[in-house]
């Protein structure tokens, strides 16, 4: 069972609900490290003082702010311990909104949470009635001495926290935005949902695979094993810009419709195997 990330409570108007949070996912990267390319040694990294030149241990490392004129605050543990932080052990519901109001861009990691035994009862109660509503709870919650925004919903029958951004962390897309004189035509917005449709289907996250971590393993074991493995094929560049925008949308609907037809429309080929989908490995256990 994974460690807690958190403990505390959720309370919504009089009722408290004492939790614990954990993470809700967990990284698959393969773990690699700096060596030194000619005998495989590891390379380390110390904590120097730029001025005294000495090596600092770390619980004499404190944290420094350095303004633009140059003045430095340099900031003690007992000076970051003193900073208020209402929600470092409860997090107080403060509104509900629709949960599909929120942009995703805001959305920063998720918790899944636990009900202390206790909690069983109203946790449920809160996990119904926001189902019921389509609501979700907007909290204020510190994770590792920084306070998040969040967002509490339910997700099958858990209740989890979403940690978000705050609203000076969200980028103004507007320099992105493509000129307003550019329109599609309705012919090229048909041709377009008519792709989209052919391309449609249910979504079955285990089709997918990370690819590229497969392949770093796989070098990994010829290394060990010294076995070199054969040089992949280089990859084709990206076009040009496409002139006849009908065209190539024409011959993607065509090609979305055959490949349908092959796989038919369970999305299986012939031996009961999802179709097109990428070879995986299951990772050995450490």
């Amino acid at each position: 069972m994974p460690r807690s990330t958190w403990d505390g409570a959720i309370s919504f108007g009089l009722i408290v609900i004492p939790v614990k949070l954990y993470s809700a996912t967990q990284q698959q990267d393969v773990p690699l490290h700096q060596v030194h390319g000619a005998d495989g040694g590891r390379i380390r990294y110390k904590r120097v003082c730029e001025i005294c030149g000495q090596e600092i241990p770390y619980d004499q490392i404190e944290r420094g702010y350095t303004a633009p004129d140059g003045r430095q605050a340099i900031l003690t543990k007992e000076d970051m311990e003193q900073l208020p932080l209402a929600s470092s052990k409860t997090v107080d519901i403060v509104q509900f909104v629709d949960e599909k109001e929120i942009d995703p861009v805001y959305f920063e990691k998720t918790y899944l949470i636990e009900a202390g035994k206790v909690g069983v009862k109203p946790y449920v109660l809160l996990r119904d009635a926001l189902a019921r509503t389509g609501k979700a709870g907007v909290v204020k919650v510190a994770l590792r001495s920084r306070e998040s925004l969040g967002l509490i919903r339910p997700r099958g029958d858990l209740l989890v926290l979403d940690t978000m951004l705050w609203p000076d962390e969200v980028r103004d897309s507007e320099f992105a935005e493509p000129p307003q004189d550019v329109k599609a035509t309705d012919a090229e917005v048909g041709m377009a949902e008519m792709f989209i449709e052919q391309m449609s289907g249910e979504w079955q996250p285990d089709e997918f695979t990370d690819q590229y971590r497969i392949a770093l393993e796989e070098l990994v074991e010829a290394k060990l094993s010294g076995v070199e493995l054969p040089e992949a094929e280089p990859a084709e560049e990206a076009g040009g810009q496409v002139v006849d925008l009908m065209a190539a949308l024409r011959a993607s609907v065509e090609a979305a419709k055959k490949r349908k037809e092959t796989t038919g429309q369970s999305g299986k080929d012939d031996q009961g195997e999802p179709a097109e989908k990428p070879a995986s490995r299951k990772r050995k256990a450490s």
